[in-house]
This record gives structure tokens, sequence and C-alpha cells, in this order.
């Protein structure tokens, strides 16, 4: 295959990508998430981060896929983006690290509360959750499905299972730091 066919072929999968079209993404993904973790890798140094950069990245690609088809070279495109969160991810890190070193210097890093009172948080939060994500969740994190057993039991693609998993938790967090007014990353620490 030539480079100009190769070219175009890809301008129709970012095409039909924009278009919504679900398995178009799921192509995409697969064809550059492993690309993509080895980059973020070398910049983050850790399996862990790396990984979840990967879904993020491609879910913000997801969200914002109508500007897909006015990309021109996708390859940059991503490691730009991904470059960027990759180094965003390390700051936050090391701001979350300062900051949990000072709470805990000072002796106070989360009132003490009941257990029944975390898990009244988490449940409310998991109640906030629209009924497919809700669904998807619990499916996940409490019947320890896989994303293709849910995407099997559901009717959804897997990376739609995995999407929706990605908004959840990102919901809870944010609905239990508010609560506690604690940093997000403490939450997934204490909580989750």
């Amino acid at each position: 295959m030539s480079y100009r066919s190769a070219l175009n072929e890809e301008k129709e999968l970012l095409r039909q990508v924009a278009a919504g079209d679900e398995r178009a993404f799921s192509r995409l993904f697969d064809h550059y998430h492993q690309w993509l973790g080895m980059h973020i890798y070398r910049i983050t140094r850790s399996e862990q981060i790396a990984e979840e950069l990967v879904h993020d990245v491609f879910l913000k690609i997801w969200l914002n896929r109508e500007l897909l088809s006015g990309i021109e070279n996708f390859s940059v495109y991503l490691f730009v983006i991904s470059k960027n969160a990759a180094l965003n991810a390390l700051k936050k890190i090391a701001v979350e690290r300062s900051r949990f070193t000072d709470l805990d210097e000072a002796g106070d890093i989360m009132p003490e509360q009941p257990d029944d009172y975390r898990y009244a948080l988490i449940d409310e939060a998991i109640d906030r959750l629209p009924p497919q994500q809700r669904q998807v969740y619990m499916l996940s994190r409490h019947q320890r499905l896989s994303y293709s057993e849910i995407a099997l039991r559901m009717g959804l693609s897997r990376e739609t299972v995995k999407k929706y998993l990605q908004i959840a938790t990102a919901s809870i967090v944010t609905h239990i730091g508010k609560s506690v007014r604690i940093s997000p990353l403490l939450v997934i620490k204490i909580f989750l």
C-alpha cells in the first residue's frame, strides 16, 4: 500500500469516526493504542498511567470527534495530545503528592468519617449516574465482569463500555471529592 493510499484510507477512517461510527473508532483505537501506550510510557515510566492516558486520550478524541475530519496528519495530532496529556498527568501527580505531603504533615488528611458515611457517599454518587453508566459501573465493580462480558450482556461495543466506565468513575470521584472537600486523587485512594 502506498503512502498516499494509506493516508487516504486514514482520512476516510477519521471522517467515519467524525460521523459517529463506533466501528471506525474501534479500528482507529486498535491501530494506534499500542503505539500510543509505548509513547506515553516513555514519558511517564508507568504502565498504569500509560494505560489510563491511552483511554483518556481516545475518550477525548471520541468526545471531540467532529474535529477529526479537519486533521491532516492524525499521528502527529495524536503524538501532540498524548504528550500533553502525559505531561499534565505528571504535573497533577506532583501537585497531589505535594498536597498529600502537606496535609499529612498537618495530620489532617481527611476528617474521620464512619464507614457508613463513606459508603453512603459512594452509593449517592452511583445513584446520580445515568442508567447505562450506572449499570456498566455495577457490572464492572460489583460483579467483576470484563468489558467484553458487559458489552455482550448490555448489547454495547467494548469501547462504549470502557468509555461509560471511565465517565462513571470520574463522576463518582468528583462527587465524593466535592462532598468531603479533598482532592480527587485522595478520593480514589480512600474510597475506590
